[in-house]
């Protein structure tokens, strides 16, 4: 039994009464309040766990289900019992020797996943619960062997690949306990798993860090570890189920600060399904062995604490076979569920302790007041969200055992297996496909999506993650200096010096801006060029909720649209038409989309016009179209480019640091696989831009830590062909409307960014392109006059910036872009995507149309 953090004494009397009176009162608890009640016992237990249940009871009558207690009727899978951890009280976990002497392999077999799986399913199960260990094949070279032998690149990739034949050949559905995972590890596992799950334990990290502690010499039991998968689970949009180990050494203020832990990820992101509260039970044969079990009165406690931080709406879970038969006290602590009930396999975790039977579960829930109802994996409350929670290619087994009012398990369901597959007729065009024409005569249909406050997160969970992000630094550094440094050799600069530059203003930035040029001049000389091209926007479908897009909406959306490859392809044709070189071609995350469908696209431009750049798929598509596909992202590229993919662009990278990513975006990939994805492409021969988009809830060492970042990367592959400057346009972005960004970069740090990108990155990367839709012409002539060289393209068309409210077009002529060199008093000269010389043919082609689609040609849909 845990103690008082402070004094190893029990709370005072009158603080105990005050706490209490609290949490009858429903007012906020603290963590200091939490952990007094936390040892409440006696008459005061008794109060606590009445208010508690009034919580729980609030919370079932807002769900629609009065009177409700659910459970899931599953088979509990081990996996594997191998892990590269070693927790002080395990005994789920074995060794290879042991396994091997036993009879048994390094991993259950699918034949084995799939006889317990379809004994299951016969039973009138519905789950299959997926556990095993973290990461064995880091620990156990003999796990490595079996995967190897067996075709598979990791542990993950055989979780993914044995969920898919369950769902398949006996209609249960997986819940996946695999550990720690990463985030693209659930973009692989979101696609054929419902829901998943992680105990996050304690947030007491001396538990994992100090010798002897339950949890040392286990690296994915680091508390900061744990969250960042909560987070990701979150971010991800995965039902996910967490919860507290209690009992193994922690305080009570431990306890409560991990109760409060959980709440503020519930809080950010909506995602966790439910919290499960699980004592400690000491096992022989473990270090361990000697601790003392979890008082019932501490975990009826911890229930009924857990509630209160949680709230009404939070599922509570508290499984029956580890408590003796007390079933009534946990339901009057505020229980609503009681977690997965097998009448086939037992609890491997817990071995000794056997299920209760079914029945008996009814008959004490009834005594109690509460009626037992059978629940799915998921949740009812996620059943009933549908996207972006459930993947559509789980939708159909999903639907075959729920019900569609509740969202409970459908008791006579018949449990068989259905085809797991794409959704078919992925590109059939749908909605208001001309916007890339109407944005600029009509307008969008709404100023934000009609799930504003939902989809994005909690809002005032953000605001107070994004502000010590947006604290300003002081600058100390000497700016003359810093000037010297850059005009003598800009590769010398300090992060010190940078920094002060990049906040510099009055005549220290027109004398940067100065600098800047003449580095320039002396790199690529004073050709401004630009390149003939058209922007395709096949979706903007999407439910990845990134904070500052305007573009996504949902498929029900009015301005929602997805184009045809016949579509896509007659845009191509008439770029080329009008003397196109390139099309750039990106997406909204549609969940529709198979993985494979990016393929198609580019095979439809090379199709019809063979001589066409293909530049597309930003690094998120590419990572989308690897998890869909079960692809590794080398594997999919190689694919990508055999389809006709020829670069990609660097977008998708807004700030390359997590801190600021993380505001920005509710579930796009961080800055390592970004990062991962780039490299990859360049050590294909798959060249791509980089980009910066700045100017939200970002400060000057955010851009800093950016461009040193890209200036790395392309010292080690070369594959970049510019940077592309990219201000945040708030107009219509969510993070703004939210109240939380500011309204973009100023002039000021439009000039300085250009600048010092052209520093920072010199002489790595030699091309420095301003965006002119984003900033309009004189803007773009003013970053001509900063450092930059490239104008980037015509367009044609463009309709992720003007979604956000952009007001400078969506298409430019080949006139156009000459006149804005002409007015920095520079020369202009037509590229290709790679910066080489534009054939004849297309420069008079281009000359001949200027450049952009004339009124007179149709734009065919």
């Amino acid at each position: 039994m845990t103690t008082s953090a402070t004094s190893g004494t029990g709370p005072t009397e009158n603080s105990m009464r005050r706490a209490l009176k609290r949490a009858r009162d429903g007012v906020a608890l603290d963590v200091s309040e939490a952990a007094v009640l936390l040892q409440a016992r006696g008459e005061a237990l008794t109060d606590l766990a009445a208010s508690a249940a009034r919580v729980r009871d609030a919370g079932l009558e807002q769900a629609g289900r009065p009177g409700v207690i659910t459970y899931s009727k599953s088979v509990f899978i081990p996996l594997t019992r191998l892990c590269r951890d070693k927790c002080h009280y395990c005994t789920f976990v074995t060794v290879p020797g042991k396994l091997r002497r036993a009879g048994h392999g390094m991993f259950m077999s699918p034949d084995e996943v799939l006889d317990i799986a379809r004994k299951g399913a016969a039973l009138g199960c519905k789950e299959a619960l997926i556990t095993l260990g973290d990461k064995p094949e880091d620990r156990w070279p003999e796990a490595r062997e079996w995967l190897d032998a067996h075709g598979y690149d990791d542990t993950i990739a055989y979780v993914r690949a044995v969920s898919i034949r369950i769902l398949e050949e006996t209609g249960l559905l997986p819940h996946l306990n695999p550990g720690v995972m990463t985030w693209t590890d659930f973009q692989r596992l979101k696609p054929v798993a419902p829901s998943m799950g992680m105990m996050l334990e304690t947030t007491a990290t001396r538990l994992w860090s100090e010798p002897g502690g339950p949890h040392h010499g286990s690296p994915d039991k680091e508390p900061a570890v744990r969250l960042r998968v909560l987070e990701d689970a979150g971010r991800s949009s995965v039902p996910f189920t967490s919860g507290l180990l209690i009992g193994i050494g922690e305080t009570y203020e431990e306890r409560a600060e991990s109760l409060f832990a959980l709440r503020k990820v519930s809080r950010a992101y909506h995602g966790i399904q439910e919290l499960i509260i699980q004592n400690f039970r000491a096992k022989p044969d473990t270090a361990m062995r000697g601790m003392p079990d979890a008082e019932l009165d501490d975990l009826v406690a911890t229930v009924a604490v857990a509630r209160h931080i949680m709230g009404p709406s939070a599922c509570l879970q508290a499984p029956p076979n580890l408590v003796d038969s007390e079933y009534e006290r946990l339901i009057g602590a505020g229980i609503d569920d009681w977690g997965g009930v097998s009448p086939l396999t037992i609890d491997h975790v817990n071995p000794e302790r056997p299920w209760p039977q079914i029945e008996e579960l009814t008959e004490r829930s009834r005594a109690a007041g509460f009626e037992l109802r059978e629940r799915l994996c998921v949740y009812p409350e996620f059943v009933r969200r549908g996207e972006p929670w459930l993947d559509p290619r789980l939708r159909p087994h999903v639907s075959a055992l729920a019900d569609p009012e509740t969202g409970l398990a459908l008791p006579d369901a018949t449990v068989e297996g259905h085809p797991w597959q794409e959704p078919e007729e992925a590109f059939v065009p749908t909605g208001r496909t001309d916007l890339h024409r109407t944005i600029d005569t009509e307008g969008r249909g709404a100023d934000r999506r009609d799930d504003f406050d939902e989809v994005y997160g909690d809002w005032e969970a953000l605001r107070e993650a994004a502000a010590p992000g947006m604290t300003p630094e002081r600058i100390d550094t000497d700016v003359r200096q810093a000037l010297a440094t850059a005009a003598d050799d800009p590769t010398k600069l300090t992060d010190a010096e940078a920094l002060a530059l990049l906040h510099a203003d009055g005549p220290a930035l027109d004398a940067l801006c100065r600098v800047a040029d003449d580095v320039r001049r002396s790199a690529v000389g004073d050709d401004v060029t630009y390149i003939v091209t058209r922007n395709i926007n096949f979706t903007n479908v999407c439910y990845t909720g990134c904070r500052f897009c305007a573009f996504a909406q949902r498929r029900t959306d009015a301005d929602a649209y997805t184009l045809s490859l016949e579509q896509v392809a007659d845009r191509a044709q008439q770029a080329w038409d009008v003397g196109a070189v390139e099309v750039c071609m990106q997406g909204g995350i549609h969940p529709d989309l198979p993985g494979t469908a990016y393929f198609g696209i580019a095979k439809a431009v090379k199709s019809r016009v063979p001589g066409m750049h293909v530049h597309a798929f930003s690094p998120m598509e590419v990572v989308n179209g690897a998890t869909r596909t079960g692809m590794s992202i080398r594997e999919w590229l190689s694919a990508a480019k055999e389809s006709g993919l020829d670069t990609i662009p660097g977008t998708a990278a807004e700030i390359l640091d997590d801190e600021v990513r993380w505001v920005l975006t509710k579930g796009k990939l961080p800055t390592a696989t970004w990062i991962e994805v780039v490299r990859t492409a360049h050590e294909l021969g798959i060249r791509s831009s980089s980009t910066m988009m700045y100017g939200h809830v970002d400060q000057p060492r955010h851009w800093l830590g950016h461009l040193r970042t890209l200036a790395r990367l392309q010292r080690e592959t070369g594959g970049f062909t510019e940077f592309v400057t990219l201000p945040f346009i708030h107009t219509n972005a969510p993070v703004y409307l939210a109240g939380i960004a500011r309204p973009g970069p100023s002039t000021r740090d439009n000039r300085a960014v250009t600048a010092m990108a052209r520093l920072l990155l010199h002489p790595w990367i030699p091309n420095i392109q301003t965006s002119w839709v984003k900033l309009g012409m004189e803007g773009a002539a003013e970053m001509l006059r900063s450092g930059a060289n490239d104008l980037g393209g015509t367009l044609m068309e463009e309709t992720i910036s003007r979604m956000a409210g952009s007001s400078y077009g969506s298409y430019k002529s080949v006139r156009d872009l000459v006149a804005v060199a002409e007015a920095a008093g520079r020369p202009a000269k037509p590229r290709t995507t790679l910066y080489g010389e534009v054939p004849k043919e297309r420069q008079r082609a281009a000359e001949a149309s200027d450049g952009h689609l004339p009124e007179l040609l149709p734009v065919l849909d």
